[in-house]
């Protein structure tokens, strides 16, 4: 399933939505289609508009966090979904939507008794039932996207996401590699557009007991060294993001005490220029 079929599939569903719910202060339901890429750049600018000064921005930003690790944690490419699979949810989503489409809305009777109330009663139940049937649609779009994986919305969300695919993929990209003292070689992948470089230590052996590797940046001003981080023996093969490439002229890593340093305490066994 990709993602212009998954994001699409809901996008058509609720294109018309979307400036209806802001208006109306449901922006907490587009979390989830936020989070899925299932909006267009114009709807993703204009909830971006909404929440920056709304009270329920924090709330949104959360939502959507929470939607996107658990799309990421929850991807697994080595299992093979069930047959059918995809065809079964899609069905289900189509019968629920018809369902819903069907049900009438609790309209009051007439007469004298009719009242502004009871007709916002009505409109309030009528847009529940519509908000209830959405949320279940998208859960199980993001369910489909989950159990198919591959090329699903939920790669491409996490990868889209993820610091350093982002610097990674970037058209600017640039890499340099360096062999460290001892064995092994560090690689900088540098991207201006994205101001931020991505360090992967590749064979390197762990510092010695009671020591680590830290990352500095050193200032294009000639100003003393930015700390930027260390590496242990559990984090040293995980590359690491640093931002700020615009004002490094190179990098540099050093050993210190384990938990770092506020400053270089020994020689850089590595110094690596980088280009802005």
């Amino acid at each position: 399933m990709s993602e212009n079929t998954s994001g699409g599939f809901i996008r058509r569903m609720f294109a018309n939505d979307i400036a209806t719910d802001l208006a109306e202060g449901r922006v907490l339901e587009l979390a989830e289609l936020y989070a899925l890429d299932a909006v267009s750049d114009d709807e993703r600018d204009m909830i971006d508009r909404f929440i920056k000064d709304a009270p329920e921005g924090a709330e949104f930003l959360e939502r959507v966090r929470e939607a996107r690790e658990t799309l990421a944690v929850s991807f697994a490419p080595e299992e093979a979904p069930p047959a059918g699979l995809l065809d079964n949810i899609m069905e289900r989503i189509a019968q629920d939507t018809a369902q819903t489409a069907a049900e009438p809305a609790v309209a009051p009777e007439a007469g004298p008794a009719v009242d502004d109330l009871a007709l916002a009663r009505a409109k309030r139940e009528e847009r529940t039932r519509a908000g209830g049937a959405r949320r279940w649609i998208v859960g199980a779009a993001a369910a489909a996207v989950i159990a198919l994986g591959g090329i699903g919305v939920g790669a491409y969300v996490s990868a889209q996401n993820d610091p350093v695919n982002q610097v990674l993929q970037a058209q600017d990209v640039q890499q340099k590699s360096a062999p460290v003292p001892g064995g092994g070689t560090a690689t900088i992948s540098a991207s201006s557009a994205k101001d931020s470089f991505v360090v992967l230590m590749d064979g390197v052996a762990p510092a010695p007991e009671g020591k680590v590797y830290q990352l500095w940046t050193l200032p294009k001003d000639g100003s003393a060294p930015v700390p930027q981080g260390t590496m242990d023996a559990e984090t040293l093969s995980k590359p690491a993001v640093v931002k700020g490439l615009s004002s490094a002229s190179s990098v540099a890593i050093t050993v210190e005490p384990t938990g770092g340093s506020s400053a270089p305490t020994t020689d850089p066994v590595l110094v690596v220029g980088l280009s802005a």
